[in-house]
């Protein structure tokens, strides 16, 4: 805002200009909608509609102040959430936060109760590095995903699930995180393909995983998208071919006749962590390499997001990119999450 030519600001003016501020900052930017269309985007299976309208609650683990600066510079090799004062006046527009940030599935809705982007940056996700004992979990609930050049009858090594082993050892290797990686088929029933209930199948033996090793503060799901076959997913990353990521949550709730109402059964007592979570990755991938991230995908379902409030559901590529695109995609990957999870 630009400074007045003459005379200084009387203590009623300075009054008034202190209390526009708010409502100028709140301006910014929200006034039209971007859509991102998503071909071929699997829809999870249909649940009944519940008729009880629920409160949908998280508690607050911890807070860092966010740093503000008058430039969106990003100090490499340290903590990426430095925002603009400029930006976060545009984050604190709720419209501006959902067409910019978000693809909305038809059948759910972002509320304004749901994120604060201001808290949510300052949320405190940082974890101790160590490599004696496990901090991140990586499993797949569908393991048997595949590429355009996997052939999976050599194994879950083609697919997604070695997408998993490269991401393990570069955060192990690289950012001394001890990783888990997780090698259940939850996609399988009886030796045949069966995705049809494999959260179901999936919620036990990763709880009992948790149980047994309490060291572990992340979870992360890893997938590929499905697209229509024209659809590329595909950035350029220090002269590398990678394919595109997107970071995925699960609201909870149905729209019923112009109301949102929570699942019944489908509670998620992260919610607001796991939104912040994939807030501040989202900022991190695009602060380190634009263009790597897609907008953050919000569905109805809960999916694996419910059992820890650092929780991630991450699609890399789709059926349509090969195993290089994906592989090379895991360093910055990796990187992403080393810059929310770490202080550097």
């Amino acid at each position: 805002m630009q400074k007045k030519n003459k005379g200084a600001l009387n203590l009623a003016g300075l009054v008034l200009f202190l209390l526009a501020l708010p409502f100028f900052f709140g301006m910014g930017g929200g006034a039209f909608a971007m859509a991102e269309v998503l071909p071929g985007q699997a829809a999870a299976s249909f649940l009944p509609y519940t008729e009880k309208t629920e409160s949908l609650s998280a508690k607050v683990f911890g807070t860092k102040d966010v740093e503000f600066s008058q430039t969106p510079a990003v100090t490499k090799g340290g903590r990426t959430l430095s925002v603009s004062a400029e930006e976060m006046a545009r984050l604190r527009d709720f419209s501006y936060l959902r067409s910019s940030y978000y693809i909305i599935d038809s059948r759910t809705a972002l509320l304004p109760s749901d994120i604060d982007a201001e808290e949510a940056l300052a949320l405190d996700f940082s974890i101790k590095k160590t490599t004696k004992e496990p901090k991140i979990l990586i499993f797949h609930t569908h393991a048997h995903e595949g590429f355009a050049d996997s052939d999976m009858s050599k194994g879950l090594s083609e697919g997604i699930w070695g997408a998993g082993e490269e991401l393990k050892r570069i955060l192990e290797e690289e950012y001394g995180i001890g990783v888990l990686h997780d090698d259940g088929q939850y996609d399988v029933v009886n030796g045949k393909g069966q995705i049809t209930g494999a959260y179901e199948r999936m919620e036990p033996p990763i709880r009992k995983i948790l149980a047994e090793h309490p060291s572990i503060e992340v979870c992360i799901d890893l997938h590929r998208d499905g697209v229509g076959d024209s659809t590329r997913l595909v950035t350029n990353i220090n002269g590398r071919p990678c394919a595109q990521v997107m970071f995925f949550n699960g609201l909870c709730r149905l729209n019923k006749n112009g109301t949102t109402q929570a699942i019944s059964g489908l509670e998620n007592p992260y919610l607001k962590e796991n939104l912040a979570f994939s807030l501040q990755m989202k900022k991190a991938a695009d602060a380190l390499y634009p263009g790597f991230s897609r907008k953050i995908y919000l569905n109805a379902y809960r999916f694996s997001l419910h059992m820890l409030p650092r929780s991630t559901l991450i699609e890399v590529g789709a059926q349509t990119n090969t195993k290089a695109e994906i592989w090379n995609a895991m360093e910055p990957l990796a990187k992403t999450l080393a810059s929310v999870l770490t202080e550097q």
